[in-house]
């Protein structure tokens, strides 16, 4: 339509020059368009087929047909069709080509199934839950960005514990935290044993899932290694190991959100302070309180409640030393 109203420009002025102008166009074009008006009328202005009238490179039809047939009998793959048709009938086609010939005949390959991984992975927000779900993350406490250089070389020359294992029960923010000098399996499933017994002491009973990432001291990806930690040390204590999908650490943002907090509210402005080992465990107790106990969260569904508070709204019935 487009076209035509150029084409009908033109015939009213009779200027190819102002027609271009009007349309916004070259000369060529307005040309173009008048003239194939002038051979074929309104048909003229269509799109013609851009496929070239001879392909000289093409592959003649019989060897084609032979192609479609052998791919019928054997269900090769391309490469595989490639070499049986150069082996048993002397045809020499590349891999590309037969491709492009099944395409072209509407022959595709089916694509295999993707095996399903399931991901027993569990989004924070959900609301009515028959269990807790704790976002479980090691952090690495020697990190220059979040420290700073002074800070950073403190920890190194002090010989402080560089690990912080965080267990964060994702729908009250109540967390427990361990340290650790070396990050291994032994250090992972002691801390696991002492939270779970500690929860367990206090009367609760639901199940725990433990949601965390693919590091090698949760087991790492190997399903018989995760299967092994399930049976013999999780399950016995009324929990469940449970991994989100790689890449994906939303699944594990609470927990990542108290590290930065840990960062800016404990660790930059009282390390300057700690001198060995004992004072850091004091110093971090008392933070283990003030975030248990006394912090206003303001995240989903806390309206500044603490920890501790928005677990009692729960219905748990458990003291503050629980949170401690």
């Amino acid at each position: 339509e487009a076209r035509k109203q150029m084409v009908h420009t033109y015939l009213q002025t009779g200027n190819i020059s102002h027609t271009a102008r009007v349309w916004n166009t070259s000369r060529q074009v307005v040309r173009k368009w008048v003239r194939r008006y002038q051979e074929q009328g309104d048909d003229g202005l269509a799109d013609l087929p851009r496929r070239p009238h001879t392909s000289p490179r093409q592959t003649p039809a019989e060897v084609e047909q032979k192609v479609l047939e052998a791919r019928k009998h054997t269900g090769f793959g391309t490469r595989r069709l490639a070499w049986h048709l150069w082996r048993e009938q002397g045809i020499a086609l590349s891999a590309h080509t037969i491709r492009h010939i099944l395409r072209r005949h509407g022959v595709t390959t089916p694509r295999k199934k993707k095996r399903q991984v399931f991901y027993p992975a569990h989004w924070a927000w959900e609301e009515q839950r028959d269990y807790w779900l704790a976002q479980v993350d090691v952090k690495d406490i020697l990190d220059k960005a979040a420290l700073g250089t002074q800070l950073y070389e403190r920890v190194k020359r002090l010989k402080l514990p560089r690990y912080q294992y965080t267990f964060c029960e994702a729908r009250t923010r109540l967390r427990f935290v361990a340290y650790g000098f070396e990050l291994h399996q032994s250090n992972v499933l002691l801390w696991v044993y002492l939270v779970m017994r500690w929860i367990r002491d206090f009367g609760i009973k639901e199940l725990v899932v433990w949601q965390t990432d693919w590091g090698e001291e949760f087991g790492g990806d190997n399903p018989q290694k995760l299967s092994e930690l399930q049976q013999r040390y999780f399950a016995p204590l009324g929990a469940q190991l449970a991994r989100y999908p790689k890449g994906r650490k939303g699944y594990n943002g609470r927990v990542e959100r108290s590290h930065r907090t840990d960062d800016e509210e404990f660790y930059v402005p009282l390390l300057g302070q700690i001198e060995d080992v004992p004072s850091l465990l004091a110093a971090a107790s008392g933070w283990q309180a003030y975030y248990n106990l006394r912090r206003a969260h303001g995240g989903k569904g806390m309206e500044g409640k603490t920890p501790y508070e928005k677990l009692v709204e729960l219905g748990y019935d458990v003291p503050e030393e629980f949170a401690l």
